[in-house]
């Protein structure tokens, strides 16, 4: 007459036991309660119920035949909803309970609203529509019961007494209590079980997050965020696109490993490569690959925000390096390391192949192309502390950067002399306005940025630069 919950996965009816695993070799065992059990389990009860009213004269004699048909309808609806085309239905397990409603609902109004049968029998349906199918279900299931009833009712006519027998009122209790309790039962264990479920996928996800961000240290944020949400597949592909490419290195870097140790030589790139990192991203850059001391890094891809900007981002990144650069010298002499290191740089862009290269287990995401080809000349051209840029890059950059014309080059792969220019400022940062200013001698060091500088910190650097100045002023009358 109705069925009671299923397992969690809605196993077959078939299965002798599901599971809810959120590890290859840790399920969580969920005791199921199929539709036919549960099915068997209602009729049974029921039928009981009829027997007893029979017996003692509550309901008709006539309905000593629903017993039999009360006891065999859980094996026909089995063998409908499983083995014929109903199977392919969906939301079969409401539907086959609106049926059930249906024959609960005729029952009620054939045994002519005996109160506690009746009750009986309704308790169990609303239960059941409740605990599957939630409040929607149970409002449909009480229409179609009570409509089932009522013509019923209409037909058999109302019972002469509404007041059932003791031993059909006992049995009709105790029938109802046995399906409740047993469904209950079995709704506990699979409500314990979802919990534990919960519990073990939620630290599956912890440690999830915590193994991803640790596997993001290996790829560019960018390139890691659109293949962790999704936006990326991780497969064989490329695409043409239009870059800005970005090469460094350090001028003085292969004197400088002949003279320290390799585990301070290490501790130092690292430190480098770590700040200027953080300039590239702040700039929005792909870090490609770190080469000794070279680095690097384009623009456009995986997010663009069109070709002038990707430009002037790079070359903005640039400059703010060859900044951070100044800074990291001076910590490094104060460290006791005399040799002179400087950043050189070179920017090209031109449409150049992304994407995925290498083998299906092993891939490397970067670029290829002349365009790169062309930025890692500029970059060995460049002199200690310049920037190069071709002559594409400096049109979309040229209206908000100073640079300056250094003639052309030869570069294999292109058919032209290439013209390439020197970076100077941003514009704004030009003429006695300007907030960056820099000076440097054996011994001496300054760096100053004064967009950058709090109140707080004014005062303190004033008063540096004055005793700096009366020390220098002292020296000089000593002489």
């Amino acid at each position: 007459m109705m069925s009671a919950p299923v397992d969690l996965r809605n196993a077959s009816a078939n299965a002798g036991k599901a599971t809810l695993v959120d590890a290859p070799n840790n399920p969580i065992a969920i005791p199921p309660m199929p539709d036919y059990n549960g099915r068997i389990l209602a009729y049974t009860v029921t039928a009981m119920i009829i027997a007893a009213g029979v017996i003692q004269g509550a309901f008709p004699d006539w309905l000593i035949y629903a017993i039999a048909g009360a006891l065999s309808w859980p094996h026909v609806a089995h063998a409908l909803t499983r083995r014929t085309f109903l199977k392919n239905s969906s939301r079969i397990r409401q539907k086959m309970l609106i049926v059930d409603c249906l024959i609960g609902g005729a029952l009620v109004g054939a045994i002519g609203l005996v109160a506690i049968p009746s009750v009986s029998v309704m308790l169990m349906l609303m239960f059941s529509c409740l605990i599957i199918g939630g409040l929607r279900q149970w409002l449909f299931g009480t229409v179609f019961m009570f409509t089932t009833l009522s013509i019923g009712l209409a037909v058999c006519g109302p019972a002469e007494s509404f007041q059932a027998p003791l031993l059909t009122g006992i049995v009709s209790i105790l029938a109802t209590g046995l399906y409740i309790c047993v469904t209950a039962f079995y709704s506990h264990q699979q409500a314990r079980a979802l919990m534990m479920a919960k519990t073990q996928i939620q630290n599956q996800r912890e440690q999830s997050i915590a193994l991803s961000h640790k596997l993001s240290k290996y790829l560019s944020p960018q390139v890691w965020q659109s293949i962790f949400t999704g936006e990326r597949d991780v497969r064989l592909e490329t695409q043409r696109k239009k870059l800005a490419v970005f090469f460094s290195d350090i001028k003085g870097f292969t004197e400088l490993s002949e003279e320290m140790e390799p585990e301070a030589l290490t501790e130092l790139l690292n430190h480098y490569f770590n700040g200027m990192s953080e300039v590239a991203l702040k700039y929005g850059g792909t870090i490609d690959k770190f080469v000794g001391d070279s680095i690097m890094v384009f623009f456009g891809d995986p997010t663009s925000r069109g070709q002038r900007e990707d430009a002037f981002a790079c070359v903005s990144m640039a400059i703010d390096m060859r900044k951070h650069m100044k800074i990291m010298r001076q910590k490094w002499r104060s460290q006791g390391i005399k040799t002179p290191l400087e950043i050189r740089m070179g920017i090209s862009t031109g449409y150049t192949t992304v994407g995925n290269f290498g083998a299906e287990n092993r891939m490397d995401y970067t670029i290829i192309g002349k365009e790169v080809n062309l930025a890692s000349r500029l970059e060995s051209l460049a002199e200690p502390g310049e920037i190069l840029v071709s002559y594409e890059t400096f049109s979309l950059i040229k209206d908000r950067i100073m640079c300056r014309d250094k003639g052309e080059i030869t570069v294999k792969g292109f058919g032209k002399p290439v013209p390439i220019y020197e970076v100077v400022d941003f514009r704004r940062d030009m003429g006695p306005n300007r907030s960056f200013l820099e000076h440097e001698h054996s011994g001496f060091a300054m760096y100053l940025d004064s967009d950058k500088i709090t109140e707080r910190e004014r005062q303190s650097i004033l008063t540096a630069l004055e005793d700096a100045a009366d020390r220098l002023r002292q020296e000089e009358e000593i002489r």
